[in-house]
């Protein structure tokens, strides 16, 4: 009988404890481990290393996502800090796209500064500045589809092409799709990263993050370097993410049709002036996300009409949906991109990318979309009062 790799991954670690028939496979919070005896280690010998929890979380991820194996780190930063330090040596370059997360992009920038290795920010969307750019033979791409925050999607199997060509690493920041919607190694990719603080958790309540590799040769030079600086994830959030992983699906359904409900409700309201989703013909790779994506997420941008203090009123008569950032939760929550999520780019990069000030972020959760959209509607009308 086969099953799909979505319920494989929820059901992994059920019913393997033998000692109680622990429905739930327990959690091993211990440090170290002892030897059988002189020069005789266990499996695991050090939590730094490996631990039974997070192993377990690891291949149920890289099940999903069809890998060969992962690691899992303490936050989503670490993930890609893991992947270019370990895989780019001074005077490599690094392509990635200038509409990405502000954390990625004040990261690779930083790394950039410090001589680690050089870096390039383009359009992705733009067949010839890519074209360009990798006859300049980069020894990694970075790719984020959709974008973050204008949700842009581009062509994941073109560019790992493209990539794969010249010799280059091809990495995909999954995080807005998860493994439920969109599957890089599939089109292609070399390494696919997650923040697992956002969808894959999706409880607000833990940092984690994720490196799927396609090949033992990479997976193996990562876990080297996971152990050997540290940021391999502890054996209490590993617990708490494969709590997650269970209802991932559920919940990437609920939230994602709430989405669009939401797309369609701001469509006639007066004060929007654009709306980036990759459900929208006019969104940027529309035709891409319709090919590669099994669905079109639940992040939603928009832009409104006025002034910043027209945006302060606005978030401020919201009820439902927290002024916050981060995303992928199971409660809905909006932030102001320039001064939250973007904040680490100077002002001349978000507008190069596209980043106004007048842009919001919506993560839709899953809560009942006419209360949603209802809260909506009355912080529009507070707004229309006083403006």
């Amino acid at each position: 009988m086969n099953f799909k790799k979505a319920t494989v991954a929820v059901h992994r670690g059920l019913n393997t404890d033998t000692q109680y028939g622990c429905v739930s496979p327990p959690i091993y919070l211990s440090s170290n481990y002892n030897f059988i005896a002189f020069n005789e280690p266990r499996l695991h010998d050090y939590s730094r290393r490996t631990n039974p929890t997070r192993d377990i979380v690891q291949k149920a991820l890289s099940d999903l996502e069809g890998g060969v194996g992962s690691i899992l780190t303490n936050t989503g930063m670490s993930a890609i800090h893991l992947i270019t330090m370990s895989l780019l040596r001074p005077g490599d370059l690094l392509i990635a796209p200038h509409d990405c997360y502000g954390g990625t992009y004040r990261l690779f920038q930083s790394m950039n500064h410090h001589n680690l290795y050089n870096v390039k920010f383009i359009n992705q969307s733009n067949i010839s500045e890519l074209h360009k750019v990798f006859d300049e033979k980069p020894n990694m791409i970075f790719i984020e589809s959709p974008s973050n925050p204008l949700l842009r999607v581009v062509d994941i199997a073109m560019i790992c092409k493209l990539a794969k060509d010249v010799g280059a690493i091809s990495v995909v920041d999954n995080t807005f799709m998860t493994p439920i919607l969109q599957n890089p190694i599939h089109l292609g990719a070399d390494l696919i990263v997650h923040s697992c603080t956002k969808y894959i958790n999706g409880h607000s309540d833990i940092l984690s993050g994720i490196v799927i590799a396609k090949s033992s040769e990479i997976l193996d030079k990562l876990s080297w370097w996971a152990n050997n600086i540290g940021v391999t994830a502890a054996a209490f959030d590993s617990y708490l993410l494969l709590r997650s992983i269970r209802t991932l699906l559920p919940r990437i359904n609920v939230a994602q049709n709430n989405a669009l409900a939401i797309v369609d409700y701001l469509k006639q309201q007066k004060f929007v002036k654009k709306i980036y989703h990759p459900s929208l013909v006019d969104n940027v790779g529309y035709k891409y996300a319709v090919k590669q994506q099994k669905g079109f997420g639940a992040i939603i941008s928009m832009e409104i009409y006025g002034n910043i203090e027209t945006l302060k009123l606005f978030l401020k008569s919201l009820k439902l949906f927290t002024l916050a950032e981060s995303l992928g939760s199971v409660e809905s929550l909006i932030c102001h991109a320039a001064s939250m999520t973007h904040a680490g780019m100077s002002h001349e990069a978000r507008n190069k990318a596209g980043i106004s000030e007048m842009l919001l972020r919506i993560s839709v959760g899953i809560e009942d979309k006419e209360d949603l959209i209802n809260d909506l509607d009355n912080a529009f009308k507070i707004v229309s009062n006083n403006f």
